[in-house]
């Protein structure tokens, strides 16, 4: 079942339940899946489908980080779309698991003694593996303290 039906399916749960917020986050949601699908004339891969709910995501985090302190009711919005998007986003790798691939991505590269000069090449076969799996911020941060 792909994304959209699944999404599709939670918001006609949340419309019998008079759950008028999670039917309206879930709205959203659809709404950008669809648009991508329109966009692309073509079904959504998996990955595709993802990307769209990471993105839903970080501009639920933005509007958060960007809400004046004293608009409780935008920021509590907010939280409550990024949890009701987080139940559709992907697992997200935890940092064991990008500083092991940063180190089988060095053994690939027979990069023995990495220093910062090597940063460029780490990531560009790095960020392959990692996308849509890890925070990219995260990643740049984990591959700098790596190659020091």
């Amino acid at each position: 079942m792909s994304k959209m039906d699944l999404v599709r399916q939670e918001m006609m749960a949340a419309l019998k339940a008079r759950d008028k917020e999670r039917k309206e986050a879930l709205s959203l949601l659809l709404s950008a899946l669809k648009a991508k699908y329109i966009d692309k004339r073509a079904d959504l891969t998996p990955e595709e489908e993802d990307a769209v709910v990471l993105r839903e995501i970080k501009q639920a985090q933005e509007t958060l980080d960007t809400a004046p302190a004293n608009r409780e009711d935008i920021q509590s919005e907010a939280r409550f779309r990024i949890e009701v998007y987080s139940a559709f986003a992907p697992r997200q790798m935890d940092e064991a698991e990008i500083r092991a691939a940063i180190d089988g991505v060095l053994q690939q590269l027979c990069i023995e003694a990495p220093g910062p000069k090597d940063k460029g090449r780490v990531m560009k076969a790095l960020m392959p593996l990692v996308k849509g799996k890890a925070d990219g911020g995260l990643v740049n941060r984990l591959v700098g303290e790596r190659l020091g």
